[in-house]
């Protein structure tokens, strides 16, 4: 990418990692270590042509929640203002605008798509 002059990184974390969520302090760490990679990255690529952003999307409904419980469902739920789970076509929208050569002034940026969990 930095041969061409050109590229798009789009990073997917969590809000996990702005956050931290009880009883995931390793999966809150990691997607913590993307975020801060992703504003690492950011900065160093800058003037190469090869922009780097990162996603931090709350819980999207997947065949992952077959393995939850409910009350950990309806707790996940209970986090986010809109009442809502994340629906993944929402999140590839977004993921797609990133990658895409319109995204070409945001760089080292971090992108919450968490239904007004984020308080910042």
């Amino acid at each position: 990418m930095i041969e061409r002059g050109y590229g798009r990184i789009v990073n997917i974390a969590s809000i996990a990692g702005k956050e931290g969520n009880p009883n995931a302090s390793h999966y809150s760490a990691s997607k913590a270590g993307l975020i801060g990679l992703t504003k690492s990255l950011g900065k160093e690529l800058a003037k190469t042509g090869v922009i780097v952003n990162c996603l931090t999307p709350a819980a999207a409904r997947t065949p992952i929640f077959d393995q939850m419980s409910q009350e950990h469902i309806d707790y996940m739920l209970s986090k986010i203002p809109l009442e809502r789970f994340l629906e993944p076509a929402e999140a590839a929208a977004m993921i797609a605008w990133l990658a895409s050569q319109e995204c070409s002034f945001t760089t080292g940026g971090v992108f919450d798509i968490s239904g007004g969990r984020a308080v910042y």
